[in-house]
């Protein structure tokens, strides 16, 4: 087989083809966690913060002072912008807590399949096993 060939039965196979879906709806899933954050829990949080949240929070190292983080950003200082990384922990917290839930769910659903499948009936002896059989039970006799 070339090699164009054996890429393309690979490619082709279920599980890639999966896998790069489930890669494209995770990627959609993280704009709608992105979104939740930002447009609905950020807002009622920054009503007992008294400000806009977390993404502005900032330390400048040295002497000077800005309004904003982009303004430091755009002004070359260096800056430690801890609140971003606080907003971007809370958007994995939240975005790790629904998956858990949706393969959870997923789970609960595979078992009651489980449960409501009748279970296997165990196969009969063949001829040969009943004969063996027979044969041990004579020899310990």
């Amino acid at each position: 087989m070339s090699f164009i060939g054996e890429f393309k039965a690979f490619a082709m196979r279920g599980n890639v083809v999966d896998l790069a879906v489930g890669v494209i709806i995770g990627g959609a899933f993280g704009k709608i966690v992105s979104s939740m954050v930002d447009d609905l829990i950020m807002p009622i949080v920054s009503i007992f913060m008294g400000d806009k949240g977390f993404k502005d929070k900032f330390f400048v190292f040295g002497n000077q002072t800005f309004e904003s983080l982009a303004k430091a950003k755009e002004a070359g200082v260096p800056v430690f912008a801890y609140g971003n990384f606080i907003q971007t922990v809370i958007d994995f917290t939240i975005l790790a807590f629904v998956i858990f839930l949706m393969v959870k769910g997923m789970n609960n659903l595979k078992k009651k399949e489980e449960a409501a499948a009748p279970a296997p009936v165990p196969a009969e002896p063949t001829k040969e096993e009943q004969l063996l059989t027979e044969i041990r039970d004579l020899l310990k006799k």
